[in-house]
């Protein structure tokens, strides 16, 4: 019976991301909102005839964290240009680090004090939200990067930045989300040798897997096989990172994508050729799945209880944004490589919040008295993302993306 179950959901799941790409299509609509439409279609037509798949916010954890997470991290982390990161690898380091804990104090501390609910909406909600809402999807930025012909080197900044930047979310929503299970501990200076350890941790475990999946792959010296073993490789980086080294899953599964690639970039013709193609159409699917699932579990209720919450978290969370840009580029100074003022511009209004924010609220535990809260903010700054900065951020990309890249 539990088999017929999961086949049913997965049918079902499956049948609702085509519908959205078929919209997506029809209207020329962006990926996550022709998903996100038919998502929430699907979940109002199902009690009105009289189904009801087991689909909701407490159960899929398991899913978004295990399963579809690895994926879209190593999708993206397979599409950098090992030459172009190197070459930004600083800026993108001190964004994503830096920037990351810049971005959650402002945007934790607005959402603390603005919202004045102590009680309702204690600190550590406002800095798990923050968590949450630090964490950029880049994938509707580099699509119109690409639609527009941008340079490589500024598709290479957005990517390489968000896939960073999520690896110190995740890092930092795990080490709040402890704290509020555990309300006896605080937050000490010991936060910080717990982030580098925990991201550096991911960095090693990703490269040693990345290192075996290669060597593996040589060592058959098969086409499918090698497919296969990077499948394998990008969920038993995340999950042997997560459970057994306790250190960043996504941080494991960036740099296992990044070593066995260029460790395998000289028979990229004979074990390689069929390899694009496979995480182009799994990151496809997986990111309108996750969508989907988004549609499925948000209510109306979010928008008409919460809705002052949400208009509070879209400005923190532009705000916070905007300060962890400027500020990361400040404090690097002449140390790492400068980035140009509109490209700058596109970082802020282009880092948009949608499928790893998605995944990180889904995974909160129910027992937390604000977790509905949490949600309600993050699903409506997701809402403004795909709506607002999503549709609009071409005027911006065509207007600085075309900056010239000072001399370092």
């Amino acid at each position: 019976m539990g088999i017929q179950l999961f086949m049913g959901q997965a049918l079902f799941l499956a049948t609702v991301v085509v519908s959205g790409l078929v919209l997506r299509r029809l209207l020329r609509l962006e990926l996550g909102l022709a998903c996100l439409c038919c998502g929430v279609v699907a979940g109002l037509l199902l009690p009105w005839l009289g189904l009801d798949t087991g689909i909701r916010a407490s159960n899929i954890h398991d899913l978004v964290f295990y399963v579809i997470l690895p994926v879209l991290i190593f999708e993206a982390a397979w599409h950098l240009k090992p030459s172009l990161l190197r070459r930004w690898l600083s800026p993108i380091l001190v964004l994503s680090t830096f920037g990351m804990l810049v971005s959650c104090a402002v945007a934790g501390t607005l959402l603390y004090y603005v919202m004045a609910e102590p009680e309702g909406f204690p600190w550590i909600a406002a800095f798990l939200a923050a968590a949450i809402l630090a964490a950029t999807d880049p994938v509707a930025v580099v699509s119109s990067l690409r639609k527009l012909n941008a340079p490589d080197e500024l598709t290479t900044l957005v990517e390489g930045e968000s896939l960073f930047n999520d690896a110190s979310a995740l890092v930092i929503f795990g080490v709040i989300l402890s704290l509020a299970m555990n309300t006896e501990s605080s937050l000490d200076a010991g936060f910080l040798s717990v982030f580098a350890v925990t991201f550096i941790g991911g960095l090693l475990v990703g490269a040693l897997l990345g290192l075996i999946a290669a060597v593996i792959a040589l060592l058959i010296k098969q086409r499918s096989a090698s497919n296969i073993l990077l499948v394998l490789l990008a969920f038993s980086s995340f999950f042997v990172a997560e459970h057994f080294f306790h250190v960043s899953g996504i941080m494991s599964v960036v740099t296992a994508a990044i070593v066995s690639r260029v460790l395998l970039r000289e028979h990229e013709e004979h074990l390689l050729c069929d390899v694009l193609s496979t995480w182009n159409w799994l990151g496809l699917f997986f990111n309108a799945l996750i969508f989907v699932l988004m549609g499925l579990v948000i209510t109306f209720d979010m928008f008409t209880q919460q809705w002052l919450a949400i208009a509070i978290a879209i400005p923190a969370a532009l705000i916070a944004r905007l300060i962890a840009v400027f500020a990361s580029d400040l404090i690097g100074g002449r140390f790492v490589r400068p980035i140009p003022l509109g490209w700058r511009y596109i970082l802020v209004w282009g880092g948009l919040r949608g499928a790893i924010a998605i995944v990180l609220v889904l995974s909160l535990p129910l027992n937390l008295p604000y977790w509905w809260t949490i949600q309600s903010m993050v699903f409506g700054v997701v809402l403004f993302s795909l709506l607002i900065q999503g549709t609009s951020v071409h005027h911006l990309i065509n207007r600085y993306a075309s900056d010239h890249n000072p001399k370092f």
